[in-house]
């Protein structure tokens, strides 16, 4: 019981710290975590991993909207995409071999860290309103489709990948790209969590609890750090945290 406690624990402080800084989804760290360590079914894992992610990216998201760092208006019309497509990539994940899933967030983690430190974003809020509504519009609705899959397929939230598009390809500074991810997230998490149960069976709840409430406290911590954090430095703590939890999945996942 206490080696399960720790795994929880330890698997939470990574995930909130990812959630709070950039927007990761907290399956990245938590579904290697508990299947590597606890020999937990994958499916099991990923389905706690979302649930997880749920309440640690709603602080999140409640922290960025109280700095004025959240576009909840381009941001619903991502998630209605993602939403749709989150339980179809839940699905098809029921009927895939293990191993396929908790994978594909691995190596992204890593890359996307080493791009932050590299080449931060360094957009201003001012250069994100030049950009048509239109054209945003359409960009979320295709982007929001391929996430949405993502995030029920893998069970990584799409927090990556809506990191890297919000930032890339629809412009936006980080802050307000994190703050959109965490509040889009905190609704396709809960929805990949509510399918992987209702398809897989209920979880155990013990390690459930530890891991939200771990995930949880540590979200709250990062999010608050980094919306007082200035663009240079939040883009170089972001880097940070990514790349080093991205080599630990990579450690965890292939060296253990």
């Amino acid at each position: 019981m206490l080696y399960t406690f720790i795994i929880c624990i330890i698997a939470g402080i990574g995930a909130g710290l990812g959630t709070g800084f950039a927007g990761m989804s907290a399956a990245a760290v938590i579904s290697p975590m508990l299947i590597t360590f606890l020999d937990m079914p994958a499916y099991e894992a990923v389905g706690i991993a979302l649930a997880s992610d749920v309440l640690a990216s709603a602080v999140s998201a409640y922290t960025y909207g109280k700095n004025k760092n959240l576009d909840i208006k381009n941001g619903l019309v991502m998630m209605a995409a993602v939403l749709c497509f989150t339980m179809v990539g839940s699905w098809v994940s029921s009927i895939v071999p293990n191993q396929t899933m908790g994978n594909f967030s691995t190596f992204m983690t890593l890359l996307l860290g080493i791009k932050f430190i590299v080449r931060p974003v360094m957009t201003t809020k001012e250069a994100m309103q030049s950009v048509s509504p239109k054209k945003r519009v359409i960009q979320s609705l295709i982007c929001g489709t391929l996430i949405g899959f993502i995030c029920g397929f893998v069970g990584a939230g799409g927090g990556m990948m809506m990191l890297l598009i919000l930032t890339s390809v629809l412009g936006y500074e980080l802050k307000t790209a994190v703050g959109t991810s965490v509040f889009i997230m905190a609704f396709t998490a809960f929805t990949g969590a509510v399918s992987h149960f209702a398809i897989g069976g209920a979880p155990d709840w013990w390690v459930l609890i530890c891991c939200v409430l771990s995930t949880f406290i540590w979200a709250r911590v990062a999010a608050r750090f980094a919306n007082k954090a200035s663009p240079k430095t939040l883009n170089r703590t972001t880097g940070i945290v990514l790349t080093v939890l991205g080599a630990a999945i990579v450690a965890v996942n292939y060296l253990t």
